[in-house]
């Protein structure tokens, strides 16, 4: 179907992200889409008028949304975004490289939907004007066409095997269990690889803001020391008129030393205050710091019980060759037993023959 869409549509803008869906049961996990960065794109299809995302993994279309004037794109982090497609029922996730490109791929959606919704405001404009001059045929029933073929079977020939069907079947199902177990330990793997690309996502972020927090306490705090040299000296100029006696504009320039220290001394308190609530972010970031330390410990171990299922995979593995070469050498013995009984039969029909022979005589 990809080749006819790429006759039809055009593309508009491309960018490379890794794609995530969420997941239909929990709607709260995020399930990867892509194991690398994958192209996305936005896509015009001149016959529609409408407006998809495309992105096709291998040869898998893990993205197909048609973009529609309600749809929203969010910012959940500085390289993740979100938006939710009610056709497809699900919420596809794009994760970055770098946050210019997500900058640039949230304005591009924007100007795509404001496009789809111009597109939808003129299609119902010409549907008003073409429901004035025409009447609408009603289509044609197409059940026939779409009608699926007949399936066929086909018995195919009885195979008559030697070998043991137990051994068979216990081998098959060893299988099944093996191919189980590495899939469970796969899925496991990646819902964790997802759940850490969103934590190293965060912590990124509070460490900047953390970094940004102690530069603004730093500048804050020589500000501080700079606003109390700057009090002390207007209250010694304050004391020196006072001592002096002075009147008239001495007075005036009094009261302006006065309202300006009350305003230093009202700066002071908004700048400790603002300090206490950067103190209060600090005890936040530790407690963020803590549940990333316990989700590592997780991925831990998870690598562990993946290493525990190689290992068990690999002693089944050894198990059944072994059970394999027990039975090739249980076949060979059986192959040996029958040629001896071969001889022997042999050897008894001439023994039989010379008695018939003697008892003629």
């Amino acid at each position: 179907m990809y080749p006819l869409h790429r006759e039809r549509e055009q593309p508009i803008f491309s960018t490379r992200a890794h794609v995530f869906q969420i997941d239909p049961a929990s709607k709260r996990n995020w399930i990867p889409a892509s194991k690398h960065a994958v192209a996305v794109s936005f896509f015009y299809d001149a016959n529609r008028h409408a407006y998809r995302i495309i992105s096709v993994g291998g040869t898998k279309a893990i993205i197909n949304s048609t973009v529609s004037p309600n749809m929203t794109f969010t910012k959940t982090s500085q390289k993740f975004g979100q938006w939710a497609d009610s056709r497809a029922n699900t919420v596809y996730g794009l994760g970055f490289a770098t946050e210019q490109q997500l900058h640039q791929f949230a304005e591009r959606f924007k100007e795509v939907k404001e496009a789809a919704r111009l597109a939808r405001e003129r299609s119902q404009e010409k549907m008003e004007l073409s429901n004035v001059a025409l009447s609408i045929a009603a289509p044609q029933d197409l059940s026939d066409e779409l009608q699926s073929p007949p399936a066929m079977c086909v018995n195919g020939p009885d195979d008559k095997l030697f070998r043991s069907q137990s051994a068979d079947i216990t081998l098959c199902s060893e299988k099944e269990r093996i191919k189980k177990m590495l899939s469970e330990g796969s899925i496991c793997e990646m819902n964790f690889e997802a759940e850490l690309f969103t934590l190293q996502d965060s912590n990124a972020k509070l460490v900047a803001a953390l970094h940004e927090a102690n530069a603004n306490v730093e500048q804050w705090k020589k500000q501080l020391v700079a606003y109390q040299e700057e009090t002390d000296r207007l209250r010694d100029q304050v004391a020196e008129l006072e001592a002096h006696g002075a009147q008239g504009p001495s007075d005036m320039l009094k009261d302006e030393l006065t309202q300006s220290l009350e305003e230093l001394e009202n700066l002071l308190k908004a700048k400790d205050e603002e300090i206490r609530i950067l103190q209060s972010k600090k005890s936040d970031f530790r407690e963020l710091e803590q549940e990333r330390e316990e989700a590592i410990h997780r991925i831990q171990e998870l690598e562990m019980r993946n290493i525990e299922l190689e290992r068990r995979v690999q002693n089944a593995e050894q198990n059944m060759n072994s059970a394999l070469e027990d039975r090739d050498r249980a076949e060979h013995e059986v192959q040996r037993v029958i040629q001896i009984l071969d001889v022997k039969i042999f050897d008894l029909n001439d023994l039989r023959q010379s008695l018939v022979k003697l008892i003629s005589k």
